[in-house]
C-alpha cells in the first residue's frame, strides 16, 4: 500500500503541472514585456503627456493669437439710417477683417506657465517612480521563479537521494545488515520528500501564473526563465549609493516640482490683484457692403487699434480666497518635501542594510551547504559501515535539502535586495 502512494502523487503531480514552456525569457526581456504591458506605468506616461500639453496651451496663451472674423448683421429698417437699433451702422453691416490680441501685461498668464513646466517635471519623475517600482516587481518575480525552479530541482535531487538509500536499506535488511524498521524509516522519507516535490511543483506553477500577469496583455503560462542566481553583482560603498539616491531620487525630483508648482500657484492666485493690459488690432471691412469702397468712392479697408487696461475692484473676497488656499498647498508641499527626503534617508539606510546582511550571509550559506553535502556522504557511509543509524541519514538528508535552498534563497533574497536599492538610486 505504501508503495502505491508515490504513484498516485506522481499521476496527481502529472496534471498539476502547467504546460511545457515554449518561452524562455531573461530578465532584460522581462523588464521590456513589463514595461509594455505595465497599466500604471501607461497611466503615469499618459498624465506626463497630458501635462507637456498642459505646457503648451500655456505658453501659446503668452503669445499674441490671430483670427479670421467674419460676420453678418441684419437689423430691421425703420426709415432712418441706423434701422431700429441704434447701435448698429444700417440695415445691413458686413464684417471680414483679421483680429491679432495680445496680453502685453498678464502676470498670472505667466505664473500659470511657470505652474505647467513645474506640473510636467513632477510627471515626468512620477514616470520613472512607476518604472523603478516595476523593475522592483519584475526583479521579485523574476528571482521568485528562478527560486522556485532550484527548490523543485533541489526536492527532485532529494527525491532521488531518499530512493537511493531505500534502496540500500532494502539490500542491508535482504543481508540482515540492517531491521526492517529501517526500511520502512526510508520509505516514510520517500513518501515525505514526495510530498515535498509536489508542493514544490505547486510554488513553481504559481510562481510562473503571478509573473504572468505582469508579462503578457493575454494571459499565459507556457514560459521559463533564464537561471542566471549565480552571476551576482557587488554591493558598492554606502556612501556611493548615498550620493546617487540624493542625486538621482524622483520621489525628491517629484516633490521639489511639486513646490515649484504651489510656488508659482501662490504668484498666479496674487495676481488677481493686479490689472491686465491688453492690445487688439483689426483690419479688414466692418461696413454696409461687402467691397473695398461704397458707392460714393469711399475707402472701406482699413484697421482699428483698441488698447484695454481691466483693474480688478470688488469679487467679494473670491481672490484673498485663492491666495490663501494657494498658500495653503505650497505649505503642504513643502511638508512633503521634507518627509519626503526623511523617509529617503530611512529607506536608504534600512534597504541598504538588507543589502549588505544578505550579501555577508551568502558565504556562511555556501559553506553550510558544502558541510551538509559532506555531512550526507560521511553519514551514508557510516549507515553502510553500521556505524550510523537510519535516523541520522534521514537528519542528514534533510539537513542538506534545507541547506540548498537556503543557499538559493539567500542569493534570491540579495537580488531583490539590490533592486529595491536601485528604486532609491537607480543603477549603479
Amino acid at each position: 500500500m505504501l508503495r502505491l502512494v508515490p504513484l498516485a502523487l506522481l499521476v496527481s503531480m502529472a496534471f498539476a503541472q502547467g504546460p511545457p514552456p515554449s518561452l524562455t525569457l531573461t530578465l532584460d526581456d522581462a523588464m521590456q514585456r513589463a514595461r509594455a504591458n505595465s497599466q500604471q506605468l501607461l497611466s503615469a506616461d499618459i498624465s506626463a503627456r497630458i501635462a507637456r500639453e498642459d505646457r503648451v496651451q500655456a505658453k501659446a496663451a503668452l503669445l499674441p493669437s490671430l483670427n479670421w472674423e467674419n460676420g453678418y448683421i441684419y437689423t430691421q429698417p425703420n426709415g432712418t439710417a441706423s434701422g431700429v437699433f441704434v447701435p448698429n451702422d444700417g440695415p445691413h453691416v458686413y464684417s471680414n477683417m483679421a483680429a491679432v490680441h495680445a496680453d502685453l501685461f498678464a502676470p498670472g498668464k505667466r505664473a500659470d506657465y511657470q505652474m505647467t513646466i513645474a506640473a510636467e517635471a513632477a510627471a515626468r519623475a512620477r514616470v520613472e517612480i512607476a518604472q523603478r517600482g516595476l523593475a522592483a516587481i519584475v526583479v521579485q518575480n523574476y528571482y521568485g521563479m528562478v527560486s522556485a525552479q532550484r527548490h523543485l530541482a533541489n526536492a527532485r535531487r532529494g527525491m532521488t537521494e531518499s530512493r537511493q538509500f531505500l534502496d540500500i536499506t532494502r539490500k542491508q535488511e535482504a543481508g540482515g545488515e540492517a531491521a526492517r524498521a529501517d526500511v520502512v524509516k526510508a520509505q516514510l522519507e520517500v513518501n515525505s520528500r514526495q510530498l515535498l516535490l509536489s508542493e514544490a511543483q505547486l510554488a513553481l506553477d504559481k510562481a510562473r501564473i503571478g509573473f504572468a500577469v505582469f508579462l503578457f496583455p493575454d494571459f499565459r503560462q507556457d514560459f521559463a526563465v533564464v537561471d542566471d542566481l549565480d552571476k551576482l553583482e557587488p554591493l558598492p560603498a554606502f556612501g556611493e549609493v548615498e550620493t546617487l539616491a540624493q542625486k538621482n531620487n524622483p520621489d525628491i525630483r517629484a516633490a521639489q516640482a511639486t513646490v515649484t508648482q504651489s510656488t508659482f500657484g501662490v504668484k498666479s492666485a496674487r495676481a488677481g490683484f493686479m490689472p491686465t493690459l491688453s492690445l487688439d488690432y483689426f483690419y479688414g471691412i466692418q461696413a454696409n457692403q461687402y467691397a473695398i469702397h461704397n458707392p460714393e468712392g469711399d475707402n472701406l479697408l482699413g484697421s482699428s487699434i483698441v488698447a484695454g487696461l481691466t483693474v480688478p475692484v470688488w469679487n467679494w473676497g473670491a481672490t484673498r480666497s485663492r491666495l490663501k488656499q494657494a498658500q495653503l498647498r505650497l505649505e503642504q508641499s513643502r511638508v512633503d518635501l521634507s518627509f519626503t527626503q526623511r523617509q529617503l534617508l530611512a529607506n536608504l539606510n534600512a534597504f541598504y542594510l538588507e543589502a549588505a546582511t544578505s550579501s555577508t550571509q551568502i558565504a556562511a550559506l555556501r559553506q553550510s551547504l558544502d558541510l551538509a553535502e559532506d555531512s550526507l556522504k560521511l553519514t551514508i557511509l557510516r549507515y553502510q559501515a553500521g556505524e550510523a543509524t537510519v535516523l541520522e541519514v534521514v537528519d542528514a538528508q534533510r539537513t542538506a535539502l534545507d541547506a540548498r535552498n537556503a543557499w538559493d534563497d539567500g542569493k534570491a533574497r540579495y537580488r531583490v535586495a539590490l533592486s529595491a536599492l536601485q528604486t532609491l538610486t537607480g543603477a549603479f
